[in-house]
């Protein structure tokens, strides 16, 4: 379950990493309807080879979920649209608190090493990406990341996370084989949600040729972290370390910024790389003892 948890964070950091350089040349609104049809699309196909019907409470679970994620997207688009990777993407991290402190008031208590390794991945995730905790930021950062708009998007980016993977993990709880019909149910909703803002704002939903490719490829690998999510959260896994784990796509996306952007990898950011690794030793080893 730990690998899966990890893999979602691989697919949610390169789906973040695309789609904050698509919103830079296209509105917020319109990137994320693009993921959102795009996924569902993916989804439909799978539902329907597989014949299943929508039922069960678990959809409202799902239902609930759509509309915290398209909160949450637009609101994340919109802060990398108008700030930097190095600071939006930490801020938007520290959403995985709230499905913690909710395994925490369910009673579950991870053991020593899995809370070492907590706080060991959630530092490195903030270090990694570039934020620097004594307030300075990397060079050029200040200049639009600091931003009090950025940084208020992402922390509303930050709870809508947080709340998905509650949601997510509730359905599952609920329906352990709902996955692809939650899926579904999850894009629609958001879609629906989009589109309205979209009618009401009138905004153009203009995209180009040169956008296709990765506004498909941010809505798969969206679609498929979400999925990799729901599977490694049935049966008697840890929500608090399987969101944990699924959160760490800030280190992806500043990996591919260093690769594909030529973006400096600072010592900062080495540090934070090396907390992380350390951080999912311990929790995976902690989970295998378990």
């Amino acid at each position: 379950m730990a690998l899966l948890a990890l893999l979602s964070s691989v697919l949610w950091g390169t789906a973040d990493y695309l789609g904050g350089v698509l919103t830079r040349r296209r509105p917020a609104l319109v990137v994320v309807l693009g993921m959102q049809l795009t996924g569902l699309a993916a989804v439909a196909v799978v539902v329907a080879f597989r014949g299943e019907v929508p039922t069960g409470r678990y959809l409202w679970y799902a239902v609930g979920a759509g509309l915290a994620g398209a909160v949450a997207l637009t609101a994340f688009y919109q802060a990398l649209a108008v700030g930097t990777m190095g600071v939006v993407a930490p801020v938007a991290a520290t959403g995985v608190a709230v499905p913690v402190g909710v395994s925490w008031l369910r009673g579950e208590r991870p053991g020593a090493a899995a809370l070492v390794g907590l706080l060991l991945a959630a530092a490195g995730v903030v270090l990694a990406s570039g934020l620097d905790p004594g307030g300075r930021g990397e060079p050029g950062s200040s200049r639009s990341g600091s931003s009090r708009v950025a940084t208020g998007l992402a922390v509303v980016a930050a709870f809508g996370f947080g709340s998905v993977l509650v949601l997510v993990d509730r359905a599952i709880a609920a329906d352990p084989t709902s996955t692809p019909v939650l899926l579904g149910a999850m894009r629609i909703t958001s879609a629906v949600v989009v589109g309205a803002f979209l009618l009401v704002r009138r905004t153009p939903v203009r995209l180009g040729r040169a956008d296709a490719w990765p506004l498909v490829t941010t809505g798969l690998c969206d679609t498929a972290a979400v999925g990799l999510y729901a599977v490694a959260s049935r049966g008697d896994a840890d929500l608090a370390v399987v969101a944990v784990l699924a959160s760490l796509y800030p280190v992806v996306t500043a990996l591919l910024a260093r690769q594909l952007l030529g973006e400096h990898l600072s010592r900062t950011q080495v540090t934070g790389v090396c907390a992380v690794l350390g951080g999912v030793v311990l929790i995976a080893a902690s989970g295998a003892a378990g």
